[in-house]
């Protein structure tokens, strides 16, 4: 059994802010927050009004969407600040926040259809416990987005410098083997569905272009000759319960 580390697991303050939504804003930003909800959205069209759990959600990328397609969404946030940015739905009755620790979810075993986590796997130092913990309160399937290293994506750590100075806040952050991830899911009873990659060239190489439709372009030319196919980066990753 994995052991809850003494130290609180809290990334999500960080990217339920504004500052970290900022990242995000303008229309490349906006592209890519479309491509990341396309394809999780594609992963749920199986499970029409699944219940979800959102750990770490309090970005929002993911809640506001999902609530629109009338899915029943809980977040669950670090602290109560992680409750700014998805107010509005909170206030309308759409989505339910819940403070917790990530990494000891206050839910029983299999109380929601499928748990996500989107933004949290790359910064939390105890992620086998998280990943744990995302399967022990899922009943069917888990979605996760992490960094992989077995692409160009490898070579971020060497754009780190560039990337802190154009987005002012950045932390660093862990990227993934694919069979590591799957690894883990598979020690508590998830094997892999899916598996889609978003981007073939480095985001921050995308947030210096600042031009939506060049990015737009260029990954559609990676996606066509296969390369985002076999070496994209960010990952999402649907994982079922077997039996």
């Amino acid at each position: 059994m994995d052991t809850i580390p003494s130290k609180p697991e809290t990334a999500d303050i960080e990217t339920s802010s504004d500052g970290y939504a900022a990242r995000f804003a303008g229309p490349v930003g906006g592209w890519m927050l479309a491509v990341q909800e396309k394809m999780t959205v594609a992963m749920l069209v199986g499970s029409p009004g699944a219940s979800i759990l959102d750990v770490g959600g309090g970005h929002g990328q993911l809640a506001g969407p999902l609530c629109t397609r009338g899915f029943p969404v809980t977040v669950l946030g670090s602290d109560d600040t992680c409750r700014k940015r998805i107010a509005g739905i909170v206030e309308s009755g759409a989505c339910r926040f819940v403070v917790g620790n990530v990494v000891a979810l206050p839910f029983p075993d299999r109380s929601f259809d499928v748990v996500m986590s989107f933004r949290l796997l790359p910064h939390c130092a105890a992620w086998p416990v998280l990943i744990a913990e995302l399967s022990r309160v899922a009943r069917g399937s888990v979605i996760v987005d992490y960094p992989t290293s077995e692409g160009l994506n490898a070579i971020a750590p060497a754009l780190f410098g560039a990337k802190k100075k154009l987005e002012g806040n950045t932390r660093e952050w862990r990227m993934f083997r694919h069979a590591e991830v799957d690894d883990e899911f598979a020690r508590h009873g998830f094997i892999l569905k899916t598996r889609e990659k978003q981007f073939f060239l480095p985001m921050v190489l995308h947030r210096a272009l600042r031009c939506r439709s060049v990015s737009a372009a260029l990954e559609a030319v990676c996606r066509g000759l296969g390369l985002t196919r076999r070496w994209g980066s960010p990952v999402i990753a649907e994982y079922r319960r077997q039996g």
